[in-house]
């Protein structure tokens, strides 16, 4: 009998045991909320401390443009080749590519013997004409006399003509030169030749040296006179009836930090393979830094539209992309650790980032392209966006430090 109760004992303490763990396994472990990666908080001194400002989205009037890239260029007019008239060998030389050079300046010599032989003709036909013109004198008085016969005046007037002809033939070629007939004259002789910047500019090839022999008309360097550069940008045929003749290109050079403007005075009438079409633009205030060649980014203004727009603060970068932050909700903590409610209890700012598309930046506005279901009457951080940013940065590198 004792046996038979002790078995009931048992078997009734074995199942309270089992329905006991039954229930505590059945319980579920308190799950932590998830935490989304676009939703940022502010405490109520960090809200104050960097006086966070509310917007909204408005329509404000800014430029419509055509995206475009291109390059700094010089008109042809303004590129120049730098050669000798004639032959010899360089005795110096100070073109370096990159340097500027002002009109008039020596870049180099050139050394010919051939130099000393022109100025010798010359002198030599100067003191001829001298005699001619006076025998020519001398045979007109003697015609007026019916001393001479006029076949004599005639003979004596072609000579001198000729020499005229002869001597003004030598003096281009001394001036094409750079030797001064007035040296030559003086017996001041020379075997070298100056050549001369024929503008003011910036070398940007130099093709000899020192004792290198160069040919006649054979090019030294060539140089671009800057003060008339331009820029040259390509736009796809599909954007070209709104490209017209005044309208802004406003470019940014490589390494530029200052955004410039160029008037559209040129568009091109030839389509290229890839379906684009050149449009030339006369800058507007040109500086030294702008060098043909330069690769630039450039935006042509085509006309204004009402668009959806915030102040530039309003839209931060990361990642390549674009955002706003919207405020969400704020939160006021009801209760301290023991859940006791509490009045007066901290504020907590909740914001939401959101991914935008940007159009054009114009007085202060920046366009934006919003999401579809984006709700305009949201309040859009104006003022604080780059420290929402910074915090949201901060919290995902302490979540993957961990």
């Amino acid at each position: 009998m004792y046996k038979a109760i002790y078995r009931t004992f048992l078997a009734s303490s074995i199942f309270l045991a089992a329905c006991s763990s039954g229930s505590k396994e059945a319980t579920p472990p308190p799950v932590a909320e998830e935490h989304d990666p676009n939703v940022v908080e502010f405490t109520d001194e960090q809200y104050k401390t960097v006086g966070v400002q509310l917007g909204s989205v408005t329509p404000v009037n800014l430029s419509n443009y055509i995206k475009a890239s291109g390059t700094i260029d010089v008109p042809p007019k303004d590129l120049i080749s730098i050669a000798s008239p004639y032959g010899g060998t360089v005795r110096s030389t100070n073109v370096i590519e990159g340097k500027f050079v002002s009109k008039g300046q020596v870049l180099a010599t050139i050394e010919n013997p051939e130099f000393v032989q022109l100025q010798q003709d010359y002198l030599e036909s100067s003191s001829q004409l001298s005699f001619l013109r006076q025998d020519l004198t001398r045979q007109e008085e003697l015609v007026r006399e019916n001393i001479a016969a006029r076949k004599s005046l005639q003979r004596a007037s072609s000579e001198y003509n000729s020499m005229v002809a002869r001597v003004e033939g030598l003096r281009a070629r001394l001036r094409i030169a750079n030797i001064n007939p007035a040296n030559v004259r003086a017996g001041n002789f020379t075997s070298r030749i100056n050549i001369v910047a024929p503008a003011s500019g910036y070398i940007t090839d130099v093709f000899s040296n020192i004792g290198k022999y160069i040919g006649a008309n054979e090019v030294l360097a060539n140089m671009a006179n800057t003060s008339n550069i331009l820029v040259r940008v390509k736009v796809f045929e599909k954007d070209l009836p709104q490209v017209k003749m005044g309208q802004t290109i406003r470019f940014r050079a490589t390494g530029d930090s200052v955004e410039r403007n160029a008037e559209v005075f040129l568009i091109g009438k030839d389509i290229d393979t890839d379906r684009t079409v050149e449009v030339h633009g006369r800058i507007v205030n040109p500086v030294a830094t702008l060098l043909p060649g330069m690769f630039i980014n450039a935006i042509m203004e085509v006309g204004t539209s009402t668009v959806p727009a915030l102040p530039q603060a309003a839209v931060v970068q990361s990642g390549g992309k674009n955002y706003i932050f919207i405020e969400e909700e704020v939160k006021t903590a009801e209760s301290d650790s023991s859940g006791k409610k509490e009045e007066g209890g901290e504020k907590h700012y909740s914001f939401r980032r959101i991914e935008v598309g940007v159009t054009v930046t114009e007085n202060g506005y920046t366009g934006v392209i919003l999401p579809e279901n984006f709700d305009m009457k949201s309040k859009v951080v104006i003022k604080g966006a780059y420290d929402l940013l910074s915090k949201m940065n901060n919290s995902e590198d302490e979540e993957e430090g961990h």
